[in-house]
């Protein structure tokens, strides 16, 4: 039972994976076909799954999907989402099938998962620089001349470490490269122009390889002074424009087209903008946007960043939040403490704890109870998670055994914490197991 499209992508292997006791989230006492996950019936508010328990909801994937497809096409911009959010085969499909150029990944290996499950195009939106790591992308490339791999540079000794491997691979054309563009005191990135421009020189001038465009990532800009912030934004980005129209003035480029991208998960309406209406170059420009975490959204960081960008973009309903974390009560030690069987090694806590929504009881008919204002997640252990509940009806009314579901904030960190994750309807119902390859 598939709930999302799958475009193509070499998935069927993971229906046949059997799925075995002791996976995290699931109910199994003896393999199970991972493709019969959805006809067992089972149901998360009845108690069905294993707690904790990750889910999506599928209402909401097929809703920011579609969210983003229409925006890109209003926009003109071009989606190649982080596919390092989710690391996840079926949900790179449903995005390829709604349009996606391509899936961008951060390592190597994740490149290798990617190709696994026939993604044929790959923005590599970090420095290639290990002797192994560039060896496997350019095997790739080299037993498969359609497959396509664009990779960063942001320094003469990486180019001349990418030319010097790619030359000896002896592909069938040119490793395509973009040059990154950083920020003062950030990660990886030329910090000025001028170095930006030497490093696009060289690969201009280097042995298998070609400049194919400029690349940043602006998500980095985040501060306590939201103007400061958006002004970092668009003066970043019309530097990155400068620089696509110097290099190509200096004749650099030598892919059919130009490619200027950016865009993580908070400014991306902002790139698309600042992008849209570069032409008159001696190619076409391809503004590539690499926002990953729109599928799913969360409920804390990207929620608050999310709805700046609601309010610029003013257009209908914005993305909605996904992804939940469920765990039981299981230990009222004291009036105004639950323990929950949920901590670390299942929810983020890199940005913010998560946010407790809802509760029930199994057994009981209707839909999940909203949780009251002053409900927090105040600390997590690795297996437990202390929820605050304030004075009140809640103190008495939550039992041990009861369920809570929690939103969680940045959901990179809370993927990477499972292998399989419950694709679920809006009754809870479990319809579809999706995989991850972290």
């Amino acid at each position: 039972m598939h709930t999302l499209p799958r475009d193509g992508l070499a998935l069927s292997s993971l229906d046949e994976h059997l799925l075995l006791p002791g996976t995290k989230g699931l109910p199994i006492t003896e393999a199970l076909r991972q493709g019969a996950v959805g006809l067992q019936g089972w149901n998360v508010l009845r108690g069905d799954t294993s707690f904790p328990v990750a889910v999506l909801k599928t209402s909401a994937l097929q809703h920011n999907l579609a969210w983003m497809k229409a925006f890109c096409e209003r926009h003109g911009a071009t989606l190649a989402p982080h596919g390092k959010t989710t690391m996840s085969p079926q949900l790179f499909a449903a995005q390829l099938a709604n349009g996606a150029w391509g899936i961008t990944l951060a390592s190597a290996t994740q490149v290798q998962v990617a190709y696994r499950f026939n993604v044929r195009r790959v923005l590599l939106a970090n420095q290639l620089v290990a002797r192994a790591d560039i060896a496997a992308v350019l095997a790739l490339l080299h037993e498969d001349p359609d497959f396509e791999c664009f990779v960063l540079a942001d320094s003469l000794a990486g180019v001349a470490r990418l030319s010097e491997a790619a030359g000896a691979r002896g592909l069938a054309r040119p490793l395509p490269v973009l040059v990154e563009l950083g920020l003062a005191g950030k990660r990886a990135g030329c910090r000025t122009a001028r170095e930006a421009l030497d490093v696009a020189r060289a690969i201009a001038g280097a042995d298998g390889l070609v400049l194919a465009g400029f690349e940043g990532y602006e998500g980095l800009l985040v501060s306590q002074d939201r103007e400061a912030d958006l002004r970092a934004v668009r003066a970043f980005l019309a530097e990155l424009v400068d620089l696509v129209e110097t290099a190509d003035g200096e004749g650099l480029f030598g892919s059919a087209e130009i490619l200027l991208s950016a865009g993580g998960s908070s400014y991306f309406d902002l790139v698309a903008r600042g992008f849209a209406g570069v032409d008159g170059l001696s190619r076409p420009v391809r503004a590539v946007l690499r926002s990953g975490c729109y599928l799913t959204s969360d409920h804390g960081s990207y929620k608050r960043l999310l709805a700046q960008l609601d309010a610029r973009e003013a257009h209908g309903e914005g993305l909605r939040p996904a992804l939940e974390v469920w765990s039981t009560v299981q230990s009222r030690p004291e009036p105004g403490l639950a323990i929950l069987t949920m901590g670390k090694r299942d929810a983020s806590y890199d940005e913010a704890l998560p946010t407790p929504l809802f509760t029930h009881r199994p057994g009981e008919a209707g839909a999940p109870s909203a949780l009251p204002p002053g409900c927090e997640i105040v600390k997590m252990n690795d297996q437990h998670a202390y929820l605050s509940l304030p004075e009140g009806g809640m103190r008495d009314a939550l039992r041990v055994g009861d369920l809570v579901g929690c939103g969680i904030s940045h959901p990179c960190t809370t993927f990477d914490k499972w292998q399989v994750l419950l694709a679920v309807d809006d009754a809870y119902n479990v319809r579809e197991a999706l995989n991850t390859f972290f």
